[in-house]
């Protein structure tokens, strides 16, 4: 017959160690751990369900529209348990189910507001998303009276990110000012406003009467109020502005106030940034063209604004 040695057990050693049963401390202390574990921050649950972006679901955190099994809660370090708790946002229930990411291209018309509800009853972006089952939030602002595309989607991590990161992110519009500006005038323009600028084919030059002019810009959104300074200074106020790309994401092809759904690795390129070094040297155009060569050269690569 086999003779097992039991080990002694050494001096001051927890008697769970020795191979005993857990004490009740240590059941406790473990059950703890796991439900930490569990626990999630409140603002990212509810942007996981598409309620919300993070940051929106901050406000709602704050502003008291946000309950835990019934309780009111304003703290932004509260955590809960999706699969356990009972957790409503802005009135709607949170589903500890995750469903399908969504990412959406939408090509917002003017006079819509970039947000899924106004409490001025103008237009929103959900009256451009008939028939889209899931609930959805745009990521970043485009102004009221723009159009252009607008990135809108379920997903809370990628939405937090591209917040985080947004000064970095390169947005493309087709600006229309009052007037016309000249080659020359683009080149000093875009240096004193640190943006790139330059000519697009006009809607109505081959009828000879557009009187004024449209232009594309590449810039950062914190340089779009810089820029509606100077072009006022300028006396060439901005008159329309259209955003036709979101880094490396396009407008082109989708008709005003209409939408496509984008697989999730194009969306996930938007988390990608580039940042700017200091002193870097930005790629250069060169603005020394003639004009007639400059033109004809636009007229043949570039699509008139919509």
């Amino acid at each position: 017959m086999r003779v097992h040695k039991v080990r002694p057990a050494s001096e001051g050693e927890p008697y769970e160690k020795q191979g005993g049963l857990k004490s009740a401390s240590t059941q406790a202390r473990e059950e703890k751990d796991k439900k930490e574990k569990m626990e999630e921050r409140l603002q990212k649950i509810i942007a996981r369900a598409g309620i919300a972006s993070r940051r929106h679901a901050e406000l709602l955190i704050l502003s008291g529209q946000v309950k835990v099994n019934g309780r009111v809660v304003k703290e932004l370090g509260t955590k809960a348990d999706a699969a356990k708790d009972r957790i409503e946002a802005a009135g709607k229930v949170v589903e500890a189910k995750e469903g399908r990411r969504v990412y959406i291209l939408l090509n917002k018309p003017p006079e819509v507001v970039s947000a899924m509800a106004d409490p001025e009853g103008r237009k929103t972006l959900r009256n451009c998303l008939r028939g889209l089952p899931e609930r959805v939030f745009p990521v970043g602002n485009l102004e009221y009276a723009a159009s252009g595309l607008v990135f809108l989607t379920n997903d809370g991590d990628l939405a937090a990110e591209m917040l985080k990161n947004w000064a970095q992110l390169e947005q493309v519009y087709h600006v229309k000012v009052k007037g016309m500006l000249t080659l020359p005038d683009l080149e000093r323009l875009g240096r004193e406003i640190g943006v790139r600028m330059q000519t697009v084919r006009q809607p109505d030059a081959s009828r000879g009467r557009a009187a004024n002019f449209w232009y594309e810009v590449r810039m950062r959104d914190s340089k779009k109020e810089e820029m509606r300074r100077v072009l006022v200074k300028e006396n060439h106020p901005v008159e329309k502005l259209k955003r036709i790309g979101l880094g490396p994401l396009s407008v082109e092809g989708i008709p005003r106030g209409r939408y496509r759904l984008i697989e999730q690795r194009e969306a996930e390129k938007l988390g990608k940034f580039e940042k700017d070094a200091e002193g870097k040297e930005e790629r250069k155009r060169d603005f020394t063209l003639r004009p007639q060569r400059a033109q004809r050269t636009q007229r043949r690569g570039r699509k008139e604004p919509v």
